[in-house]
């Protein structure tokens, strides 16, 4: 058994869970604690985290900590989301925090913001896996921003981030000085334009049938005794029944009908609104409210890696479903990343002892593999570039912003000369780890490439044996391969660099 401390600094509130995890009885919520700060309201206003709501932060998480050591936690995990993600001055707050209060936050990029997310919905097991069987989108609401998921056939087939989070949307509002009645008009037209965009590149002739939110307004009113959102599971129909009536009141009515603090109705609103607008676009009839926050998705994935839960969803084919949707969009190849993933993966494996990499780096030398040529829809000429642009500018749920920048310098340099450390690490904040991950993972690459140069796919049965310091890979090609034999010396060179290890074609008969 496990004590586990869930921490999330976000836009609007600070919250933590206490869980008990074993193998046996699974995770079990014991404790959740929450405290309305609100953060967002000063990033995305000013740019910065104001000293007094550093030193309410500092204060809650002191007591946090008082909190942890009560229970006995064996370990913590603390995340701030966007609200500390944007903010200038987010070295010097983190480092205030770390030294006045002893906890020590991370600070999640988007996607793996709501990737945690999507692991606490995937962690109720059987009722998600249901759904997702037919066309399903999460909606995951937050302060700065929302992010809509798509699934097809249980596959997750695209995800984007719109920025249009309640508390930024909230902030837009109060710009205005709009009268209450037109407030649900202006909010429509700023969603609808967006959403406008993202039915023309992504809906087409998908049909979506249901919708997952996570929230942190929406979700804490359904389930309850509330007319006709009595269930977690409602019809598209009830929920904008419920929000017509709700508009029809005061602020202090709401929050007396519903329990809820007066300051956060107007948040509700945004969310209803956003959830309503949704809802009409896609066509979904079935909302999910789960209940679940991020807190839920930190446990989760603490869990997971430590080995005391097994995942009841395949979160690695997610994100490979998600870069073949992208290659797919833009006009990749599909039977040539498939050529280039099998014998990539084969040279990975059989250099396990040399590479010293492991089971994620491999994930990424396979999301490298789709994306190879990405770039090729803007410009042939200029390949590396674009790819590399069009992988840092596309979000891959699951992988954190460090990770895609990986797989876009591999892809980069697959087309293009390597840069040393020296010249690389100037324009970006890689470490020299980062680097030697690039180097091992675009030398595999270059060699895989090397063998299918002419697109035909002529190598058919590859295998690869690690023998004296040469990289055996036996071939069995019908047709003529003198062009890859001409020009694999290059690519063997920069292997050989890389690995001490000379890759030798040897074809048979």
């Amino acid at each position: 058994m496990k004590v586990f401390a869930a921490i999330d600094v976000g836009s609007y509130e600070l919250d933590m869970k206490i869980f008990e995890i074993s193998a046996g009885s699974g995770m079990k919520e014991i404790d959740h604690i929450r405290h309305r700060i609100d953060l967002g309201t000063d990033t995305f206003a000013t740019g910065k985290i104001g000293n007094q709501r550093v030193d309410e932060l500092c204060r809650v998480l002191c007591d946090y900590h008082d909190i942890m050591a009560g229970y006995r936690v064996d370990r913590y995990k603390a995340y701030g989301t966007s609200a500390i993600r944007e903010t200038d001055n987010r070295m010097i707050v983190l480092d205030q925090i770390a030294q006045r209060t002893g906890i020590r936050i991370d600070v999640l990029s988007n996607s793996e913001q709501r990737f945690l997310n999507y692991k606490a919905i995937a962690s109720i097991g059987d009722d998600f896996n249901r759904i997702i069987e037919k066309g399903t989108a999460i909606v995951d609401i937050g302060g700065g921003s929302i992010q809509v998921s798509l699934f097809d056939k249980d596959v997750l087939v695209t995800t984007q981030n719109m920025r249009l989070g309640v508390l930024r949307l909230q902030d837009q509002l109060g710009r205005l000085n709009l009268r209450h009645d037109q407030k649900e008009e202006i909010l429509d037209e700023i969603i609808s334009s967006q959403f406008a965009v993202f039915k023309k590149l992504y809906l087409k002739d998908r049909t979506i049938e249901n919708i997952i939110v996570v929230d942190d307004y929406i979700s804490g009113v359904v389930g309850k005794n509330v007319a006709g959102l009595e269930s977690r599971r409602v019809q598209a129909e009830a929920m904008e029944d419920f929000l017509r009536r709700m508009l029809m009141r005061s602020v202090r009515d709401v929050a007396g009908v519903l329990g809820m603090p007066e300051e956060n109705v107007p948040m509700l609103f945004i969310s209803g609104i956003l959830l309503n607008r949704i809802a009409k676009v896609m066509g979904a009839g079935l909302i999910w409210v789960p209940g679940v926050t991020l807190c839920d998705g930190i446990a989760y994935e603490y869990a997971e890696k430590s080995g005391l839960l097994k995942a009841s969803h395949d979160f690695e084919q997610d994100i490979i479903e998600s870069a073949k949707e992208i290659s797919k969009r833009y006009m990749g190849s599909r039977r040539r990343g498939e050529t280039l993933e099998r014998i990539a993966l084969r040279i990975y494996d059989s250099m396990k002892k040399v590479h010293g990499l492991g089971r994620r780096e491999r994930l990424l030398l396979q999301i490298a593999t789709i994306l190879h040529d990405c770039g090729k829809y803007i410009s042939l000429v200029n390949l590396g570039e674009c790819s590399y642009n069009i992988i840092m500018s596309t979000e891959i749920i699951g992988l954190s912003h460090v990770e895609r920048e990986i797989v876009a310098n591999v892809v980069k340099y697959n087309h293009l000369e390597f840069d040393y450390y020296e010249t690389m690490g100037k324009d970006s904040l890689l470490t020299g780890d980062d680097y030697l991950t690039i180097a091992k993972l675009t030398a595999i690459l270059r060699v895989a490439n090397g063998l299918d140069r002419s697109h035909k796919q002529k190598f058919k049965n590859v295998k690869t044996t690690l023998k004296d310091q040469q990289l055996i890979i036996t071939v069995d090609a019908s047709l003529d391969v003198t062009l890859e034999k001409g020009l694999f010396a290059k690519r063997a060179d920069f292997f050989e660099e890389v690995y001490s290890v000379r890759p030798v074609i040897r074809q048979k008969s």
